[in-house]
């Protein structure tokens, strides 16, 4: 079954789901699957190996993220609040 360009990596749906569904599923699946930014070394390597488990495969670092990417928004919030908080003491 081919993918076509504007249903992506949901065409294997096919007919079922509605569009709605098969558009959060796309816009979910495609940022899981793309390369991220490891924290350790820095490169785009880290894929994901189960929910919520990411590796990099440069340096072999394992680390726990979200269930889809490997850095919620919350967890970058709360990264930023505590650097602020670490600057002004």
């Amino acid at each position: 079954m081919a993918r076509t360009k504007k249903v992506g990596i949901t065409g294997r749906f096919g007919a079922r789901y509605g569009r709605k569904a098969k558009r959060s599923v796309k816009m979910i699946e495609e940022n899981m699957k793309k390369n991220h930014v490891c924290p350790r070394c820095d490169r785009p390597y880290v894929k994901r190996q189960a929910a919520g488990i990411w590796k990099c495969r440069k340096c072999g670092a394992v680390f726990t993220g979200g269930a889809y990417v490997p850095e919620t928004p919350m967890a970058k919030s709360a990264a930023r609040n505590i650097r602020n908080v670490n600057v002004e003491e």
